[in-house]
């Protein structure tokens, strides 16, 4: 059965020119997302990862390359106003430190983004109250971020990211800052929302074992994609680690 590709990258380059040399981010990188799937992304520090996430949130601007939804590409989506109306649409945001707004509840929180856009407030509270019970926080909807654990923020996170039903997740270091347990919770609710909701996800992670949690796993090194892991649940881990432990081994020779 052919899949569905929801995000295409074709030859993406990242440039930045600096006064005395230049910075290549991304060298020539080219892969397809399709719905309902998960990928990690994986690689050592300064290889790539943010600004691949940067420019598929259209927070930046490639130098040359496309980024596809869907089968259309527009070098606007990367220019204000276009680009806030495409993150708006297209994109929810996990980050490592969660980012929620400290004077609001978990409900007004998770349903900012539907206010953002002018849904009417009777279409919002059943909404808010559908996404609150698929992450599990029923109980401490009216809680504000102060009230709650770690791993509680982070799922009001997730559940802000997912309230207006965007086509990709772009999720960074999501389980970052909260312990084994925890994560594992998280992990848990990303893959529920991958197969309740057909979500599409890329997930960026320094973690062998929360990679194991993908469809797939690719590896950057320098810019490059230079490995990818179809992940099959039989010694996915070790298999990860290994990959892991060559690009590694790669910067440092």
């Amino acid at each position: 059965m052919n899949k569905q590709i929801i995000l295409e990258i074709k030859n993406l380059t990242k440039v930045y020119e600096g006064e005395q040399h230049q910075v290549k981010a991304l060298k020539d990188v080219s892969f397809q997302l399709e719905l309902g799937e998960m990928i990690a992304v994986m690689g050592t520090s300064g290889s790539g990862k943010s600004t691949l996430l940067n420019i598929l949130g259209a927070l930046d601007e490639p130098t040359t390359g496309s980024v596809e939804l869907n089968g259309n590409s527009s070098k606007e989506m990367f220019k204000e106003p276009h680009a806030s109306l495409y993150r708006r649409n297209n994109i929810g945001f996990i980050f490592q430190s969660f980012h929620l707004l400290k004077d609001l509840s978990v409900e007004e929180n998770i349903a900012l983004p539907l206010i953002l856009k002018g849904i009417h407030k009777d279409l919002i509270t059943p909404k808010v109250n559908q996404v609150i019970k698929l992450v599990g926080l029923m109980d401490w909807k009216k809680h504000r971020p102060i009230q709650l654990s770690g791993g509680q923020q982070q799922r009001v996170a997730i559940a802000r990211a997912i309230i207006t039903t965007p086509p990709i997740i772009l999720a960074d270091e999501p389980t970052g800052n909260l312990d084994f347990n925890t994560s594992t919770e998280i992990l848990n609710i990303l893959v529920d929302m991958k197969k309740q909701l057909n979500q599409s996800i890329i997930l960026v992670t320094h973690d062998a074992n929360v990679a194991t949690y993908a469809d797939r796993v690719l590896f950057f090194h320098d810019g490059y994609i230079v490995d990818e892991y179809q992940c099959k649940a039989n010694n996915d881990l070790e298999n990860i680690l290994e990959n892991f432990k060559l690009i590694t081994e790669r910067q440092t020779v």
